[in-house]
């Protein structure tokens, strides 16, 4: 749902409360005082009101083969990635929950026994959890190879500009790429199927720059003052890519990310430019 609005370039604020919907979903949202819950109500929600949308470029065929992805990835590959983060692979995930103080090693523990019991519970509902760890692994890899061949060497899944399916794909293959050290999703992501790895880098330098950056060094160019001082990364509790990040390259009232470096250890792109050759795609999906 974050990706989802940061790649439409809207506003938002995080409350971490806890607190769920009336329907006890999550995510959910408020607006101007209206709840709505479930991610793909809230997109609909959020195209009838304020006009933005991610798939007005696609054709009928793709916006059709867009919500097939879509559903396997959210009704299938996120069980075994949920399994492997939360039940094979619990130790490691309990390290690297965010919790401090006195007790924090023991909350860690109570916390990740608690959703990890949450999980193997809901996938047995499911069905996938009443399978073998390596028939869920199986299903897992079977998913993964689907989507690295429907990418292909495409920049997005379908084709040349971002839609709607890149926010979810991009989300549920996140874990596989920073959080799984050493498990089978990473060592695909990594390896066999790299061109998933290059897309996940490509997407989250564009959308997700505060990841893995020393606050302390990153900058961004504001091209409306004429000194080169560089100006701190705002609080990104708030998001607006129009707020914090100006493309030089850009009319004046168009905002994109200045991200830097450009480049892997290697000197390649990583991203193939996505900065600039796409500056004007979220001015017209305001339109």
């Amino acid at each position: 749902m974050e990706t989802y609005l940061r790649m439409v370039d809207l506003p938002y604020q995080n409350y971490f409360d806890g607190k769920l919907s009336p329907q006890g979903k999550m995510p959910w949202i408020e607006y101007n005082q209206e709840q709505v819950s479930g991610t793909e109500f809230i997109i609909d929600f959020l195209e009838e009101k304020l006009g933005v949308s991610l798939n007005k470029n696609l054709s009928p065929p793709e916006k059709a083969v867009s919500q097939a992805v879509t559903k396997m990835v959210e009704e299938h590959f996120y069980w075994t990635i949920a399994y492997c983060q939360w039940v094979d692979n619990l130790e490691e995930t309990q390290k690297m929950l965010a919790v401090s103080g006195p007790l924090s090693d023991l909350l860690k523990w109570i916390l990740s026994r608690l959703t990890g019991g949450i999980v193997k519970r809901e996938m047995y509902g499911h069905g996938i959890g009443r399978f073998t760890k390596e028939e869920v692994y199986a299903l897992m890899e079977k998913d993964m190879r689907t989507l690295a061949t429907l990418l292909g060497d495409k920049k997005y899944l379908m084709g040349p500009k971002l839609s709607m399916v890149d926010a979810t794909v991009f989300s549920h293959l996140a874990p596989a790429m920073w959080t799984l050290p050493g498990t089978r999703p990473e060592q695909l992501i990594k390896g066999e199927l790299i061109n998933l790895a290059i897309y996940c880098e490509r997407i989250r330098r564009r959308f997700w720059p505060e990841w893995f950056v020393d606050l302390e060094d990153f900058c961004y160019g504001d091209t409306t003052e004429d000194d080169d001082s560089p100006s701190k990364l705002q609080d990104l509790g708030l998001y607006s890519r129009t707020d914090t990040f100006q493309d030089e390259a850009s009319p004046p009232h168009t905002h994109t990310h200045t991200i830097s470096p450009d480049s892997d250890l290697t000197g390649h792109s990583l991203y193939d430019s996505d900065m600039d050759t796409e500056c004007s795609e979220m001015e017209q999906l305001k339109c």
